[in-house]
């Protein structure tokens, strides 16, 4: 199918197969024009991807890993699967940290404003 029906059918813009294509997490066929050819399961592995980019996971880590969940269940595909999974609780406890430190930041931006207004207005220096 073409890149206008492929799009339809995953709910991804023709822009983003482009940039899935680009980024290696996908590689569609080709006809003999030239143009691209989206295979059922190369829909099914965009709406994979979609659903890990929505998770927030990094291009990175979906490129490692793709491969693995799209195949069946060959040897080592456990050992791969538990190494993304830790990549993901590394990533989430990362993103974590962030978050507490933006909190803390907000926190004292609060107090700081609190403390302004309460005070009156600020006097130049």
């Amino acid at each position: 199918m073409k890149i206008s029906e492929a799009s339809r059918l995953s709910g991804v813009s023709a822009r983003s197969l482009r940039h899935y294509e680009d980024e290696g997490l996908i590689v569609p066929g080709r006809c003999s024009n030239g143009f691209r050819d989206y295979c059922p399961s190369t829909i099914d592995r965009v709406l994979v991807i979609r659903s890990l980019l929505e998770s927030g996971l990094p291009v990175r880590l979906i490129r490692e890993v793709l491969p693995s969940l799209a195949d069946g269940p060959d040897i080592g595909t456990d050992v791969v699967r538990a190494e993304f999974l830790h990549e993901v609780q590394r990533y989430r406890d990362r993103l974590a940290a962030r978050i507490a430190v933006l909190s803390d930041q907000q926190a004292a931006l609060d107090a700081y404003l609190q403390e302004a207004r309460s005070t009156g207005p600020m006097t130049a220096v």
